[in-house]
């Protein structure tokens, strides 16, 4: 007998539309072994169950890698220089986003803290943690 393939509650489109518009960063919880995603999927990839639910992401994390970005596409021309960075959050989950602003390694140096930003721009958008925040 097949199995009958997963279903989503959202396409990928919405699914990063959502992320464009919001403002809180969403992802997944596997209800099973509780693993935290931002990827958007149809199963856990830790242990490949089906039984998955919408969650919010914590919006403060710490970088784990970066690269600073000097020739940018269109879309970014006005914002160069700038980062794109991949941040593990506070409450477990990884996302890649980019921080305007970023001009040195010093700025995006594994284990940074960062925020998330709403903003009109697309992307999911970070800013650095002030320190006493």
């Amino acid at each position: 007998m097949v199995e009958p393939s997963p279903s989503a509650p959202h396409s990928i489109a919405e699914f990063v539309q959502g992320y464009e518009n919001a403002r809180t960063l969403r992802g997944v919880r596997c209800r099973t072994c509780r693993a935290l995603t931002a990827t958007w999927g149809l199963a856990c990839s830790r242990c490949g169950s089906r039984e998955l639910e919408e969650a919010v992401l914590s919006e403060e994390g710490r970088i784990v890698a970066g690269t600073l970005v000097t020739v940018p596409s269109e879309e970014f021309v006005n914002d160069a220089p700038y980062a794109y960075l991949l941040v593990e959050l506070d409450e477990g989950g990884r996302i890649s986003g980019w921080m305007p602003g970023a001009s040195t390694e010093a700025q995006i140096a594994p284990g940074t803290r960062v925020r998330f930003r709403p903003s009109y721009k697309m992307g999911i958008q970070f800013e650095p943690r002030a320190q006493g925040d």
